[in-house]
C-alpha cells in the first residue's frame, strides 16, 4: 500500500499489522478521529521504548552473568574437596529424597534455605548471587522423613523467624535453642552488613529435636555465640560445624541448600552449587 493510501484510508479499515517507530511518528494526528486509536498508539510507542531499555539492562546482565560463570568455573578448578565429604550436585526441588530416607536416617540436618527477601526490604545495593525461593517451595522439602532421632539446625533471616518456627511444627520438631553468629572482620571488628532500618552484623540458627536425643549425643557444649570472620557470599562459620560434630560425635551429618565451600569430612552435602 502507498503512503499516499495508506494516508486516505481510515485507521479503522487499514489491516491490521505493527507499525514500526518511524511510521507511528509520521501519523497526522488531525487524520486521526478515534480517541480510543490515539491512545492505543501512543501506548504503543511507550511500549516500544520501555522494550527497548529492557533489552538493553538483559544485555548488561548477560555480559555480568558471563563474567561470574568464567569466574566460577576457575574457582571450581582450583577447589579440592575435602577427601571424605559426599557432596550431591542435586536441585533441592527435585531429588529423590525418598531413596535417601531409606539408606539412612540422620542425626543431624542442617539447612541454610534460599529465603525470599521481602519485597518491602531492599538490600541497599547487596548483590543476591543464589535462586531465592518461596516459603512453600522450603515447606514442601521432605524433610521428616530424613531424620527419626535428632537435631534440625535452620538459618534464618529477620522476617523468617513466624515461617521458621511454623516449619518446625509442621515437621514435627521442638524448638530446643538458638545460635547467634557474630560476624567480624579480619581484623576482628565487628563486621556490618546491610538492613532496611539498623545494620546487621550477626545471623541466627534455630536449633529444633525430634524424637529422643541422637545415640552419643553429649550435653551442655560449646557456646550459643559464634564469633567469626566472615567469608564468601552465604558461607556459613566452620565453628558451626565443629559445635555439631561435638554434640553428636560420630554421627550421621546431613547439610542441604550446601554450598563447595562447606563441605566437610563424613557429612552427605545436597546442593545446586556444589
Amino acid at each position: 500500500m502507498s503512503d499516499s493510501s495508506r494516508e486516505s484510508t481510515p485507521l479503522s479499515l487499514r489491516e491490521v499489522t505493527p507499525l514500526s517507530l518511524s511510521e507511528i511518528e509520521e501519523i497526522n494526528e488531525e487524520a486521526v478521529s478515534d480517541k480510543t486509536i490515539k491512545s492505543l498508539l501512543q501506548k504503543e510507542i511507550d511500549l516500544t521504548l520501555e522494550i527497548e531499555a529492557v533489552e538493553s539492562e538483559i544485555a548488561v546482565l548477560e555480559k555480568s552473568l558471563n563474567k561470574d560463570e568464567e569466574d566460577e568455573e576457575q574457582d571450581l578448578e582450583e577447589f579440592e574437596a575435602p577427601q571424605w565429604c559426599v557432596p550431591i550436585k542435586a536441585n533441592v526441588m527435585t531429588y529423590d529424597w525418598d531413596a535417601l530416607a531409606k539408606e539412612v536416617q540422620f542425626d543431624v540436618i542442617v539447612t541454610d534455605p534460599p529465603w525470599q527477601l521481602a519485597t518491602h526490604a531492599p538490600t541497599r545495593g547487596v548483590a543476591i548471587a543464589y535462586q531465592q525461593l518461596p516459603d512453600v517451595c522450603i515447606e514442601d522439602i521432605p524433610i521428616p522423613k530424613l531424620q527419626t532421632n535428632g537435631f534440625l539446625f535452620i538459618w534464618v533471616i529477620n522476617n523468617k523467624y513466624a515461617k521458621a518456627f511454623e516449619l518446625m511444627e509442621k515437621w514435627g520438631y521442638t524448638y530446643i535453642d538458638d545460635i547467634t553468629w557474630v560476624k567480624q572482620t579480619v581484623n576482628r571488628r565487628m563486621a556490618k552488613g546491610h538492613g532496611y532500618y539498623l545494620q546487621h552484623a550477626k545471623e541466627t540458627c534455630l536449633v529444633a529435636r525430634k524424637g529422643n536425643d541422637p545415640i552419643n549425643c553429649r550435653h551442655s557444649v560449646g557456646s550459643d555465640v559464634i564469633f567469626s570472620e566472615r567469608r564468601g557470599q552465604s558461607q556459613k562459620p566452620e565453628e558451626l560445624y565443629e559445635l555439631i560434630e561435638e554434640l553428636v560425635p560420630n554421627g550421621k551429618y546431613l547439610e542441604i541448600f550446601g554450598r563447595k565451600n562447606n563441605l566437610r569430612d563424613y557429612w552427605v552435602t545436597i546442593g545446586n552449587e556444589l
